[in-house]
């Protein structure tokens, strides 16, 4: 078997970068191999997003960059999978009529068969067939390359909850939970890889298991938290209308629980949460951040918010902006609203103009950056466990001074924290290294990051999950 070369461009949520990881290794025993160079590739996949127009355009941008590849070299096998592939389908190929293949978001199981098909056929392949389930990846998706500290886990897939705005039941299909023992044994194989992280994700992680009968979310994090080597435990994304007490509860249970969720609430204003289809009020929404802050006082919450969503009034705005400051948010994803396909919102009317929303945007961005520094800032003089995740050798000065070393990691709650790399002596090894949790000393705060000391008292203890305080941020 010969050896071919696969480029895979991701683009959006982390859910994107795992079904990418699955299906590098759905192709690998077909010969392929990952590389960083569309240029030398056997074949270019986009893995694409369709949750908001921008994205979207991203994907063409991107098609068109990679259309004299093809020009050059007509062998190159184009693919383009994911959401934008589910949504568009064949027209992807009257608008790009060099790309070979299109695969819907249930079709990565079936993708071989469906190279295997362009190789021999040399014709092209449009799959965006939605079954009731997703197939089981043969297998767990097992890191490459080089040896990481926290990986994506998907543990359910679609969502039933049809927000109006929302795109994603109609590309990635009704709510499905993966069974239990296969999510145990995946995240078991990848702690033996030397991962030491799992973030578990899925549309509404908060109602898994409902449908088929299956122990619940919190269930699952029990038995996730059990796991010998792994040392934290991450979910993204929650439902507010389905964060249930015993899951609030984790928080001051579970030792590998992150201190950190993400709990979108899109809007202030209860008029426009009942238009978006969110099943919850602004007073259900606030009373469920105080139940979460006094089970976890340190926990830091980060949210999603839309501008400018159809009908959306200047005193409205004004909610979500009060909204915000009343929670304090430790971060924000905030966007202008964009119709999509399919999605109810697309129909209404009363459109918001996009100066307003670009003005609106800009306020909201603005407040959330004083909030976020503030926080960052009354870190400064605390320790805080952090798992380190990278290293990198940062260039020198223009004095000739040589590069220095500098490690990256996370505190529990979330935040990125820099440090310097000890200087070992002959025969010494660097008392930090990939996947240790090591308590630092914050001395420096920015707005998107933390500069820290390692306390060296503890650099080589605090390894294991008992060795972080639960109230360590």
């Amino acid at each position: 078997m010969s050896l071919k070369k696969l480029h895979i461009q991701t683009i959006g949520c982390q859910m994107n970068v795992y079904d990418s990881d699955k299906i590098a290794q759905g192709l690998d025993p077909m010969g392929y191999r990952l590389t960083d160079s569309p240029d030398k590739a056997d074949m270019i996949i986009v893995n694409t997003c369709a949750i908001r127009e921008k994205a979207v355009q991203k994907v063409f941008s991107y098609l068109g960059r990679v259309a004299g590849l093809k020009q050059a070299r007509p062998d190159l096998i184009i693919g383009v999978g994911g959401c934008v592939a589910q949504q568009e389908g064949d027209r992807i190929l009257q608008r790009a009529p060099y790309v070979d293949l299109v695969f819907g978001t249930h079709a990565i199981g079936r993708l071989p068969a469906l190279v295997a098909r362009i190789e021999t056929e040399r014709q092209r392949v449009v799959d965006v067939a939605m079954g009731t389930c997703i197939e089981e990846p043969d297998g767990a998706v097992m890191p490459r390359g080089e040896t990481e500290v926290s990986r994506f886990v998907t543990i359910m897939h679609g969502c039933d909850n049809f927000c109006t705005y929302c795109v994603v039941p109609y590309v990635r299909g009704r709510e499905s939970s993966r069974q239990p023992d296969h999510i145990l044994d995946e995240i078991r194989g990848l702690v033996d890889t030397g991962v030491r992280e799992v973030t578990l994700l899925g549309q509404n992680v908060n109602s898994y298991g409902q449908k088929e009968g299956l122990p619940d979310f919190t269930s699952l994090l029990e038995k996730i938290n059990d796991i010998e080597g792994l040392k934290r435990i991450r979910f993204t994304t929650s439902h507010p209308k389905d964060l249930s007490e015993k899951l609030i509860g984790a928080f001051g249970i579970l030792d590998k629980l992150c201190h950190h969720i993400h709990l979108p609430v899109q809007s202030g204003a209860d008029r426009i949460l009942k238009k978006m289809n969110r099943n919850y009020t602004s007073s259900q929404y606030l009373d469920k951040i105080t139940k979460l802050r006094h089970t976890c006082p340190d926990i830091a919450i980060t949210s999603d918010i839309i501008v400018g969503f159809p009908g959306e009034t200047e005193r409205e705005f004004t909610a979500t902006l009060d909204l915000i400051a009343t929670v304090g948010y430790d971060g924000l994803f905030a966007f202008k609203y964009s119709d999509r396909p399919n999605a109810p919102a697309t129909r209404f009317t009363d459109k918001v103009d996009e100066h307003v929303k670009d003005q609106r945007l800009q306020k909201v961005l603005e407040l959330q950056e004083k909030i976020t520094i503030a926080k960052n800032r009354a870190l400064v003089g605390q320790t805080r466990a952090v798992l380190v995740e990278s290293y990198r050798l940062k260039p020198a000065s223009g004095t000739g001074e040589a590069g220095t070393g500098q490690w990256t990691g996370r505190t529990s709650t979330n935040k990125i924290v820099h440090m310097p790399a000890a200087e070992a002596g002959p025969g010494q090894a660097d008392p930090i290294d990939k996947g240790f949790l090591i308590p630092v000393l914050i001395k420096k705060a920015f707005a998107h990051s933390l500069w820290g000391l390692p306390d060296g008292s503890g650099a080589r203890t605090a390894c294991g999950p008992k060795g972080e305080s639960s109230h360590a941020a």
